[in-house]
Parts: structure tokens; sequence; C-alpha cells
């Protein structure tokens, strides 16, 4: 008996050896699938992988919209008459009202941020999508019929709690459920859903700002219930991240999922084989599922650079683009040249990004990430410079040379910092604390962004510093020490599995070896 039983156990042990074999050889194999897959190709196979990734990511035109409404709205006469004071001959809305109105969302983003990592562990990303979309539709009624700003500003909080989820659950699902050749633009395109936000914003605030009535702001805040009516329409349809339900050992679940992502033709068994070894590589390494996790040495590193690039969006001024009618009133273009000239600035961000798609498909995502920041930072420099002019104000021709370098700026960020930061971001976190790594980025990001929201309205308004264009050298210094950070920190990842970014990550591989270092 005892040798019967010593025999059975070793046909087991040889049973589980035999079994890891064949799951390492699929393992390798779906590594192979993911690096001969071209772009076109891989969208072929993975169509509802693209569909469901871009479904998600509709939630992100919900975060875009509401600041960048709410920086219009300060230009928007019947606003500032039912909202602001009498100055100098017009109405303003006061810089403590505008920079309390305005950390709303921000303030929202890093609570709201913070906490979608749980459900979004413990429930799934769709389900936390889900509750979410359904209470933001819930909070723009405060928003709709607020007539004060204390209710106003009730309604940007809570409506900033909710937004700030978003920009978690987004990169997320789609950093999970797509191949290495679409991941790229499909992370990207969540900068895109930021451009079409504001876009939207600024041409339904040009469309109503003429209106006499509250209707002018009204109107605005009640377009938001369309995002919520189309996401909930499609919702109950969309599959569950395979990642996450292969860490909670669903496997079966898993393999459905995978199934529904990709076309009849793709073999999804090696790929659930690589996301069941990501995992268990990453149990070796000790990477667990925490917030504290993100900041073991495993995952330090990791984390920082998560942060940085996030963080870089802030300090290279994409704030001023919530500003972008405002500032350029505050330049001297009249009221509805200045809207124009707001809808041109994000059409060609709309335009940047798109083009990023085709950089990401042939250049890395360091050397695109780092020649945009270079760019921005030379741009505002020279828009601080135009602004120090002698007898500025009476020269049209510089007011319309530093307006037209601010449209030239929003295309260069939204080719490289917007874009490819939200790839950076999504390929460099560990899977086990991705949603972790990308809420925390998000909400130090959002964090940056309540002091630019604080600074800004100061910076600008003329009842304050009145900086004008000369707010180009703040950012464009601040520009500097990003790139001085990116150059020596941002490795290359891209075409890299997740399985191959853990093994050089542990092993400490350096910033610019990145690029051509071979995994055994």
């Amino acid at each position: 008996m005892e040798r019967e039983s010593t025999d059975n156990s070793h046909d087991m042990l040889k049973s589980d050896v035999v079994i890891g074999a064949i799951a390492g050889e699929d393992a390798r194999q779906a590594v192979d699938n993911e690096h001969n897959l071209s772009f076109l190709e891989a969208l072929k196979l993975y169509p509802a992988a693209a569909g469901w990734s871009i479904f998600f990511s509709l939630g992100i035109i919900m975060t875009a919209f509401d600041p960048q409404l709410l920086g219009n709205l300060y230009a928007t006469p019947a606003f500032q008459r039912d909202f602001g004071y009498l100055y100098d001959g017009s109405y303003i809305v006061s810089a403590p009202w505008q920079t309390g109105l305005s950390m709303g969302n921000p303030i929202g983003q890093v609570v709201g941020a913070l906490f979608a990592a749980y459900p979004m562990e413990w429930y799934g990303r769709k389900k936390t999508f889900g509750v979410c979309v359904i209470l933001t539709a819930g909070f723009i009624f405060i928003q709709f019929f607020a007539r004060s700003l204390p209710v106003l500003l009730v309604g940007e909080l809570l409506g900033g709690l909710v937004l700030g989820t978003y920009a978690t659950i987004a990169p997320t699902y789609a950093s999970e459920v797509c191949p290495v050749a679409l991941r790229g633009v499909l992370t990207s395109y969540v900068n895109l859903c930021f451009v079409i936000g504001q876009l939207i914003a600024n041409g339904v605030i040009a469309g109503t700002s003429k209106l006499d009535s509250h209707w002018a702001y009204s109107a605005p805040f009640a377009a938001q219930w369309i995002w919520p009516l189309v996401i909930l329409i499609g919702w109950p349809f969309a599959p569950e991240s395979p990642w996450w339900l292969a860490r909670k050992g669903r496997l079966i679940d898993a393999e459905a999922s995978l199934r529904r992502l990709a076309s009849e033709k793709v073999d999804i068994k090696p790929t659930l084989a690589m996301i069941v070894e990501t995992d268990r590589l990453e149990q070796e390494l000790e990477a667990g599922t925490t917030y504290w996790d993100c900041f073991k040495k495993v995952n330090i590193r990791r984390t920082e650079i998560a942060v940085g690039v996030y963080c870089i969006q802030v300090i290279s001024g994409t704030y001023l683009v919530g500003y972008a009618t405002y500032f350029f009133e505050q330049a001297g273009l009249p009221v509805n040249k200045a809207f124009h000239m707001s809808i041109g600035f994000l059409a060609l961000g709309f335009v940047g990004t798109l083009l990023s798609w085709v950089l990401l498909v042939r250049f890395g995502r360091r050397k695109i990430y780092n020649t945009g920041l270079t760019l921005l930072m030379v741009l505002l420099l020279i828009i601080g410079i135009l602004d120090c002019v002698p007898g500025y104000k009476s020269k049209p021709g510089v007011i319309w040379a530093q307006s037209s370098l601010m449209l030239v700026w929003n295309f260069c960020y939204d080719f490289s910092v917007g874009p490819v930061c939200f790839v950076i971001l999504c390929e460099v976190s560990a899977t086990k604390v991705r949603s972790k790594t990308i809420a925390f980025a998000t909400a130090v990001q959002a964090l940056l962004g309540i002091v630019m929201t604080v600074a800004i309205p100061y910076l600008i308004n003329p009842d304050q510093a009145d900086l004008r264009g000369k707010i180009g050298f703040f950012f464009g210094g601040l520009s500097a020490l990003g790139l001085a950070w990116s150059y020596f920190r941002i490795p290359e990842t891209r075409g890299r599995t997740y399985e191959e970014l853990d093994i050089m990550f542990s092993r400490g591989v350096r910033t610019r070896q990145f690029k051509d270092y071979h995994v055994d």
C-alpha cells in the first residue's frame, strides 16, 4: 500500500510537471503570436476587443466634458452675470470662486480614482463601470438645477468623485483586453476621448453662449446626460476583463471572455496560458495586489514612471486647455473670436491624437514622448517671449501669433505627451497592481491639478497677476524639468508582453537598454 501510494504521488507530481510544461509551451506560443502580429492583422483578429475598449473609454468623454464646460462658462456673458460681479465695466466670476468650482473635478478625481481600485478588484471592471455611470447621471441633476455658486460647487464635487473613476477604469480595461499590437493605439484612445469631450463642450458652449437666459449654462449641463444613456444601453453586453477573471480563479469565465474578444480564427488557449503564467511569475516576484505593493522594491520603479508621465501632463500645461477660451479673451481677442479659436484649438488636438496612432505603430513610446515634450517646452517659452513685446496689446499681429502658437502647442501635446502617457502608464504597471498603480498615478496627477487649478486663475485673471502669455515662462520652465526626468527614467516598452516587462523590471534593466534587451 505504501509503495502504491508513493507511486501515485510520483505519478501525480510527474503529471503536474507535464501540465506545467504544456502550459509553459502555450504561454511561449502566445508570446510569439503577440510579437508576430501587425497592427492590421491584430485588428482583424480582435475586432471585439477594439470595440469594447473604445466603449469603456466613453466614460473619459464625460470626465473631460465637465471641467472644459466649466472653464468656458467663465467666458459666457449669462454665466458671468448670474454668478459673477461687476468689475471695471463688465461681469467676471471672482478668482476664488473660479478656483473653488474648478477644484471640484480634480478633488473628486483624487478620491474617486483611489476608491475605484477597490471595487474594480472586488467586483470587476464591468460592474464598477456600470455603477459609476448611474451615479454620474444622478449628480448631473445638481449641476443642471444650480442657480448659486455654493450649489454648483456641491454638484462639481460630487460629480468629480465619480468622474475620477473613469480615468482609472478605461486605461485598465483597454490594456487588459487587447493584444500587444493594438495596446498602444487603444490605450492612447483614452486621450482622444479627453479631446472629444473637450471639443464637444466647446462646441456646445459656442452655440449656447449667445443665449441671454439661464439656458446658456443649463443646456450644456443637460447635454451630459447623453453619455450615460448611450453607455447604459450597451453595458449589459460588455465582457469582463479576462485578466481579472483569471486572477480570481475563474478560468472558464476568462476563457469565455477571451472568445468574445477575439474572432473565431484565434486559438485563445495560448493567450489564457500566458495570462496564468504572467500571474504566476508576479506571485514569484511577490507582486501583491494592495496599494502598499505598488511601493515594494519589485514595483517602486514602475510606480515612479507611471506617476511621472501622468504628472508631466500637468506641468507641461494641459490645464490651460480648460481655460483656452478665457486665455484667448485675456490675450486680447473678441469674445466670438476667442470661442472660435478654442474650437480650432481642440480640433487640432483631435488631429494630433490621430497622428499619434500612426507614430505609435512606427516609433517607440520613449522617442515620441521626449520629442513632443521638447516641442512643448520651446513653444511655451516663445509664447512667453511674445508677451514681452513692447505695446503688446496694441499689436494684433502679436496677439494672433501668440494664440496660433497655443494651437500648435495643443497639436504637439496631443500627438505626444497626451496620448503616449496612457500607453506608458498601462505598460509599466504590473498586472496584479495595474488598477491601483493607475489609480495612484491618477490621484497624484489630480493633486497636482488642484495646485494648478488654484494657481491659474490668479496667474491670468485681470484683477490678479494678469500674466496673459507670460504664463508660457512658468509652464515652459516646468516642462524643462519634466524633460530632464523623462530622458533618464522612461524606458522603451513598445512590443513587449507584460511577462517580458515583469522580467526586465525585476532584472533592473537600465532605461536606455530596454529597447534592445533580449529576454530569454
